[in-house]
């Protein structure tokens, strides 16, 4: 993403928002649930071709770079849910969440975990 322009060209897929999430059960007590909170439009960078060696190995993970719009309501500790372009489902675990000093955009580092027999990307 190295163009100052308009990022919004780039983001091509959609990606549900899910944040964890404390209510009172009615009993005196908290229940904490990962509840969705929106949807955000999203591009997601390939990991490097040694994470992809690696993410044919059982239950391994690799990270991805998530850009998204400078306005998106993404924070550490989110998941973003959505499907690669063959439809397997994905889900990112947001490690950390930067803009650059003039926010074009953001940026989001996320952690992918497959398991066995899915897809390396």
């Amino acid at each position: 993403m190295r163009g100052r322009g308009n990022i919004g060209r780039y983001l091509n897929r959609q990606l549900s928002v899910y944040r964890m999430q404390t209510t009172d059960d009615g009993y005196g007590g908290q229940e904490t649930a990962l509840v969705a909170v929106g949807t955000v439009r999203a591009k997601v960078d390939q990991p490097s071709p040694t994470e992809r060696m690696v993410a044919a190995q059982t239950n391994s993970r690799h990270s991805h770079d998530i850009y998204l719009l400078p306005t998106a309501d993404v924070r550490r500790g989110d998941e973003l849910r959505g499907t690669d372009a063959l439809g397997h489902d994905q889900v990112f675990l947001v490690q950390s969440v930067v803009q650059p000093s003039t926010p074009v955009y953001t940026k989001a580092l996320v952690e992918l975990t497959q398991a066995e027999g899915e897809p390396d990307g």
